[in-house]
C-alpha cells in the first residue's frame, strides 16, 4: 500500500510548497527550516506522515505541561505516552505515544476547536 499524501491526511487543498516558493495568501505555512530542526532531514522528499511527525515534535517542544500550568490562557499541551511494541506480520514495531491534552471549561461533551 502506498504512503498517504498530504491531501489524504489533511484534506483537499493541502499542499507542500517548494523551498522559496511564495506562500498562498491564506493558510498555514511551516518553513522547511522548522521541519528540519524537528528532525525531518529532507522535507522535499519526506512522506506526509514524516511531515506530521515533525509538526507534532514542534508542538511538543512548545506546548509543554509546564507552560500550561503557568498560564491559565493555555489550554493544550502534549506529553509523552507509554512506549510499547507490536508485531505486524512477522515484523516487530516500536510504538511511540505522544498524548494531546485538551483542556476547556466543562460545559459540553463535544470536541470543538473554537473552544481552545
Amino acid at each position: 500500500m502506498a504512503e498517504k499524501s498530504l491531501v489524504e491526511i489533511l484534506g483537499t487543498g493541502a499542499t507542500r510548497l517548494a523551498s522559496a516558493a511564495a506562500a498562498p495568501s491564506a493558510g498555514l505555512f511551516i518553513p522547511d527550516s522548522l521541519l528540519i530542526s524537528a528532525g525531518l532531514t529532507t522535507p522535499t522528499t519526506a512522506t506526509a506522515e514524516g511531515h506530521i511527525v515533525a509538526i507534532v515534535k514542534l508542538l511538543k517542544t512548545n506546548l509543554t505541561q509546564t507552560a500550561y500550568d503557568l498560564d491559565n490562557d493555555n489550554s493544550v499541551y502534549l506529553s509523552d505516552g507509554f512506549p510499547g511494541f507490536t508485531t505486524r506480520g512477522t515484523t516487530q514495531y516500536r510504538i511511540d505515544q505522544i498524548v494531546f491534552n485538551l483542556a476547556k471549561v466543562d460545559s459540553e461533551s463535544t470536541l470543538d476547536p473554537t473552544k481552545y
